[in-house]
């Protein structure tokens, strides 16, 4: 399900209540496997996909992006409490989120 961020709890798994929410393409490979991990895991995930939001919108995820990786604007982007994790890394989200194998 695709929402704009909000609140997301994850204490059913184990781990304590944070967001967890992201920035992501509708045509990246990498960014559907993310959204797929969260799926499997139970894990609510609020994500926008930049592709396919307003231009102003992009100036706005862009500039979020830029202020926790410098210049860097890659996908999927995706923030866990208060870790930022860019690109496909299942073994930091795990361990973030603290969920059992």
């Amino acid at each position: 399900m695709q929402n704009r961020f909000g609140e997301r709890t994850i204490e059913e798994h184990g781990g304590h209540s944070m967001k967890v929410k992201g920035y992501t393409l509708s045509y990246c490979p990498w960014c559907n496997k993310a959204k797929k991990f969260f799926a499997e895991h139970e894990v609510e995930f609020e994500y926008v996909d930049y592709d396919l939001a307003s231009d102003e919108e992009q100036k706005r995820i862009e500039n979020e992006m830029r202020k926790h990786t410098g210049e860097d604007v890659s996908f999927p982007y995706v923030v866990i409490g208060d870790e930022v994790v860019v690109g496909w890394n299942p073994d930091r989200y795990k361990a973030l989120l603290r969920l059992k194998e």
